[in-house]
């Protein structure tokens, strides 16, 4: 199996590069300017949001960021540790902090942590996956717990319906109806 920067090489993506594009795309996502975030992704890109759901080519991702990202919530800060690369996949660790504006939630500071999966193509984002606990947000707000409920359900629902989801669960089940 080729190390990191043997399968970069190859793919034209170090973990440098990532790095470098990782810096803009966090810049970007702080400072609110849809403009310079959307630029991280390839012309058709999707961004899928635990939250907002999926967000595809640079004009819905820089609203994404715009008007919802920062129409909810101010001084947003996202930064990110511990990125790795093979040159097509890249992960990375996050925190993130920013403070409501939703009425019902105004003034609550919310901390989270997460884990990225970037799809890379040609030196951008082709996919941007995001793995955060929202339970940990919506407690720091103040989310009662039944409303906790449905959001936590429809994100599961959300989860299950993707394809490799289910893929994967069905080959498991299959795998243990056999061992019987």
């Amino acid at each position: 199996m080729p190390d990191q920067s043997q399968a970069a090489a190859k793919s034209g993506v170090t973990r440098d590069a990532f790095s470098a594009l990782l810096a803009r795309f966090s810049a970007a996502a702080t400072a609110g300017d849809g403009a310079a975030f959307a630029a991280c992704f390839t012309e058709d890109g999707v961004y899928h949001d635990y939250i907002y759901g999926p967000h595809q080519g640079r004009a819905s991702i820089a609203d994404m960021l715009v008007n919802l990202f920062h129409r909810d919530a101010r001084e947003y800060d996202w930064q990110f540790f511990d990125p790795v690369c093979d040159g097509r996949i890249a992960y990375a660790r996050s925190l993130s902090r920013f403070v409501s504006t939703i009425a019902a939630f105004k003034d609550k500071e919310v901390v989270i942590d997460g884990i990225s999966r970037f799809v890379l193509k040609d030196g951008l984002i082709a996919e941007y996956h995001e793995s955060v606990n929202g339970g940990i947000a919506q407690a720091q707000l103040g989310v009662p717990a039944e409303r906790m409920v449905r959001v936590m359900d429809r994100w599961a629902k959300r989860f299950r319906a993707e394809p490799a989801v289910e893929a994967y669960a069905a080959a498991v089940r299959a795998r243990h109806a056999r061992a019987k």
